[in-house]
């Protein structure tokens, strides 16, 4: 158990937790098998907090990610994203106009859902920051699929979304993460 860390420091130990890799010999690592990290059986659960703020915290980073992100309708972005939004994923641009041309530029509009579609492992908010994590399978140039951890990290100030961070490379395509659902 990892008492006596704050909640974002257990956060990061249970994410590297999950992308362990098993030691085989001196300095030579063997990954393990490809497991499906644990989904949240209920989401809505993950939304709950004693505290009144990190509630509302969550279901605003919840709602953006339903309305926003996985339906595509960038129309109502300004719904929970302030207009001068800092972005740190180097492939869109800044504000809320430019988080409205990376939804735009990279999904369809699709139905509104009471769930989030993909594997959602854990929600976690503390102080004016939440952590959104989701599993996401991948394939390695053998064609294998193995699972791998994807996280977005939000500060919220008055009410909206005003920061985001996730661990996009410039390197890497623009992609509509709703296609990473678990077969």
């Amino acid at each position: 158990m990892i008492t006596g860390m704050p909640m974002m420091a257990r956060a990061a130990a249970v994410l590297l937790a999950l992308m362990s890799t098993h030691v085989q010999a001196e300095g030579e690592t063997m990954m393990s098998a490809p497991q499906v990290p644990q989904v949240a059986k209920d989401q809505l659960a993950l939304l709950a907090s004693p505290d009144p703020t990190l509630a509302a915290n969550k279901r605003l980073v919840y709602d953006m990610y339903r309305i926003v992100l996985q339906a595509g309708l960038a129309g109502r972005a300004h719904e929970f994203i302030a207009p001068d939004y800092v972005q740190h994923n180097p492939n869109a641009a800044q504000g809320l106009a430019g988080l409205v041309d990376y939804v735009r530029s990279t999904r369809p509009d699709r139905p509104i859902l009471d769930r989030i579609e993909l594997p959602l492992i854990h929600i976690m908010a503390e102080g004016d920051r939440v952590v959104i994590a989701f599993v996401r399978p991948e394939k390695d140039p053998k064609g294998e699929t193995y699972y791998t951890t994807w996280f977005d990290m939000f500060r919220i100030a008055n009410g909206k979304i005003a920061e985001h961070w996730d661990p996009m490379l410039r390197t890497d395509a623009k992609i509509d993460p709703n296609d990473k659902k678990l077969k």
